[in-house]
């Protein structure tokens, strides 16, 4: 994955603001116009924002800088810390709820829903926020924690908690996250972003029916044994399992 920032270097401030509003119309239905998105859409407005207040970050007016974040987290409900780094056509969906910490490092062509948190869980002051691949979708609720790496086209189901490395391609979900097999199901979006994200595994619903169908099999081939086939190799060797033990008059006499 190539870094955001260096993709930042290469590509100019208007051109960025353009690309992220752009992709708007092709991660949602809903979108009809430029001025719609650009004065309904709280996730743009937190986005647009952060690259404002980024820019003065890293030229250390970071005072500066962590005001203008504080009043877009005002404005908008998203907590974008300035020192983060996000790459391209960033597309935060409904905008409420999102907290994306300092040393967080976002690809491109992600899309975050709402309630979504990229946290730390370290005091240290050097990496400790997660890194999200080129791609990545992030379902609503979700709290990706840590320095790990959620790597290109991997899905976080909504309200996954994820504190492990996600591998590319896969979709992670529960609590705690658990990766599985990306499911072929539903049609990816025209511009190649997966946006089915309630197309999701679900392997305890999946552990908990193998479980039952295996009782079920247990129980017909207990149902089709005969009783003497069922204690023929129970051993009666005192008064309390001779007394207390089902069949054991039987399997008595069919071991004598």
């Amino acid at each position: 994955m190539s870094s955001p920032e260096s993709q930042r270097l290469n590509t100019g401030f208007w051109r960025q603001c353009a690309d992220d509003i752009n992709s708007v119309f092709e991660r949602d239905p809903a979108a009809r116009n430029w001025l719609e998105v650009l004065l309904t859409y709280p996730g743009v407005h937190a986005v647009l924002f952060y690259r404002v207040s980024h820019w003065l970050w890293i030229r250390n007016w970071r005072f500066t800088a962590r005001w203008l974040s504080f009043m877009a987290r005002m404005f908008s409900n998203v907590d974008i810390h300035p020192g983060a780094q996000i790459g391209c056509r960033f597309f935060i969906d409904h905008g409420a709820c999102v907290v994306i910490g300092e040393t967080a490092v976002v690809g491109d062509d992600v899309t975050l829903y709402h309630g979504v948190t990229l946290g730390g869980t370290s005091w240290n002051k050097g990496k400790r926020h997660p890194t999200l691949g080129n791609g990545v979708m992030v379902g609503a609720g979700a709290k990706i924690l840590g320095n790990i790496t959620v790597n290109d086209g991997a899905r976080v189901g909504a309200n996954s908690v994820v504190v492990e490395d996600v591998p590319e391609g896969c979709t992670v979900v529960g609590i705690p996250g658990k990766v599985v097999r990306l499911r072929e199901a539903g049609k990816l979006n025209p511009y190649g972003i997966d946006l089915d994200h309630h197309l999701i595994p679900d392997p305890v619903g999946k552990a908990i029916s193998c479980m039952l169908e295996r009782i079920d099999a247990l129980e017909a081939m207990v149902t089709q044994q005969s009783a003497e086939e069922r204690y023929r190799d129970c051993e009666v060797d005192n008064d309390v399992c001779e007394k207390e033990c089902p069949g054991a008059r039987i399997a008595s006499v069919v071991n004598r």
